[in-house]
């Protein structure tokens, strides 16, 4: 894993993409000791299934939306539209009609995604 200290670039690739669930994809876009930065691409009328982490995730639309439930709340998202979720909170994402695209920031960084994070170009 790249240290905190040293800059470091990774480039998109193909292979760096996985399918996580049927119409789920993501890819580790960058990670140190200190966080990880996740792109995901989430097909239309989806359901990324409630579940909860240790991380604290922030995040942003940039394409598409749906209906978000955080905690014991409930949001219609749409492009543009950002968030934060505290570590521990259950958390689950349904798409609306269009595919979405996300952007997360996990920190500390996800010790389960590591497997599939590439090592930075330089």
């Amino acid at each position: 894993m790249p240290s905190y200290s040293e800059p470091a670039l990774w480039s998109d690739k193909q292979e760096a993409w996985r399918e996580v669930m049927p119409g789920v994809r993501r890819r580790i876009l960058a990670h140190s000791a200190t966080g990880m930065m996740v792109m995901y691409y989430i097909e239309s009328r989806k359901v990324f299934p409630l579940h909860s982490h240790p991380h604290a995730q922030y995040g942003v639309f940039l394409q598409g939306g749906g209906v978000f439930k955080v905690g014991d709340r409930e949001w219609a998202v749409k492009k543009g539209d950002a968030y934060y979720v505290p570590p521990g909170v259950l958390h689950e994402l349904r798409t609306g009609d269009e595919p979405s695209v996300i952007i997360d920031f996990f920190t500390p960084p996800r010790e389960d995604y590591l497997a599939e994070a590439p090592p930075p170009e330089r």
